[in-house]
């Protein structure tokens, strides 16, 4: 059985597709791994991979992640893996993400494989309601073919899940291993907000037993009332902590946030007329 504690990759005879259950989508979220190297443009702290290294996938082989997908879209929404496979209450396809082991952007044809997965949904009528999602850290979206790509996911009800962690050079160094600047990321968050609807997803944890610093949360709130105010059009933020183990050096170091830490946060977001959801 499925469960919301593994989300293994692994899939017999299969290399691009892996079905989880979704805590934050609350049904089977069917994964898309472009990144079959685990390879990434960052090294966020919480990871999950094991085994990550930095840089880009190879090319994706379209026609295999084509069939690939044929095959297990059947499986669930003809055949029986829905009810062989997962817990009850759970037993619906609530979406299919882009996500994996890496950034699933920073293939080489991205674009390729998104539309792809347009073809595949008009095959074998997947209903409407499906949701097609990008899970980004969307470092990438000031890039053409990214942003085409991005573009298309609204056509086949898309939703992009941008990566916040933090808003300053030196949070981002701390939690993601990489240096991006506030101008960047609002940049990159307008240019995918404007291409297909956007929620900013943001992870929050205790770091050597210490919440999230003052100083780190109140430079979030400040990014967040800047996109307001310049009217960007993100959806809202889908605020998370700790679920599964994180397969980095640092995972001693990690331990979940308390509840009431969590919904005091979520509360001064909601207090900026920005939508919350909430998976503490």
């Amino acid at each position: 059985m499925l469960n919301t504690k593994d989300h293994s990759r692994f899939q017999e005879g299969f290399k691009y597709v892996y079905p989880v259950v979704s805590r934050r989508a609350g049904g089977v979220s069917l994964g898309i791994n472009l990144n079959i190297n685990n390879a990434c443009n960052w090294r966020c702290i919480y990871c999950q991979v094991p085994d990550l290294i930095r840089g880009a996938p190879p090319p994706v082989n379209v026609g295999l992640l084509e069939t690939e997908l044929n095959v297990f879209l059947d499986q669930i929404l003809r055949g029986s893996y829905l009810e062989d496979h997962v817990p009850e209450g759970q037993r619906r396809l609530n979406d299919i993400a882009f996500s994996g082991n890496g950034e699933p952007t920073s293939a080489p044809n991205f674009l390729d494989a998104v539309q792809a997965l347009h073809d595949v949904r008009a095959n074998v009528n997947i209903p409407k309601s499906v949701k097609t999602v990008l899970i980004t850290n969307g470092s990438l979206m000031h890039q053409d073919k990214v942003i085409r790509g991005v573009s298309e996911l609204a056509g086949i009800n898309g939703e992009v899940w941008y990566k916040i962690d933090r808003a300053t050079i030196e949070g981002t160094s701390l939690i993601n291993d990489t240096k991006v600047n506030k101008t960047r990321i609002m940049s990159n968050l307008e240019a995918s907000a404007k291409a297909c609807p956007t929620w900013i997803q943001t992870c929050f944890f205790k770091l050597d037993g210490a919440n999230p610093s003052d100083f780190d949360v109140d430079a979030y709130v400040q990014l967040i009332k800047e996109a307001k105010a310049s009217d960007i059009p993100f959806k809202g933020v889908l605020l998370y902590g700790l679920a599964r183990e994180s397969m980095q050096p640092e995972s001693s170091r990690l331990s979940p946030v308390d509840d009431d830490w969590f919904k005091t946060f979520a509360n001064r977001l909601r207090g900026l007329d920005v939508k919350v959801n909430l998976s503490t």
